[in-house]
């Protein structure tokens, strides 16, 4: 294996790393966002920075909520998942 491939791996894993990081951040601020929490409280001001975003950019497109029920969380997280594989299997597949 040379020093290339092995920099590929890396990087792939590096991504991969990140996305799991990102979903987790996404299922505890959708966790969090059940029980009314204070917004005020710096954690809950930090991830709903980290995830308006990518639910702003999902609402744009798609109708998410059904009755009181948002689906962005569960729609960004197929959408990451689907990523991760997709890339995985393309970049290692190749090597």
């Amino acid at each position: 294996m040379g020093v290339g491939t092995s920099l590929i791996i890396s990087l792939v894993q590096i991504f991969s790393l990140v996305i799991e990081i990102y979903v987790w951040i996404i299922i505890i601020a959708a966790l969090i966002s059940w029980v009314r929490p204070d917004p005020y409280n710096p954690i809950v001001q930090i991830l709903y920075r980290l995830t308006n975003p990518a639910y702003a950019f999902v609402r744009r497109f798609i109708p998410t909520t059904i009755g009181s029920i948002d689906l962005a969380p569960l729609i960004i997280i197929l959408g990451l998942k689907f990523i991760q594989i997709f890339l995985s299997n393309l970049i290692l597949g190749s090597l």
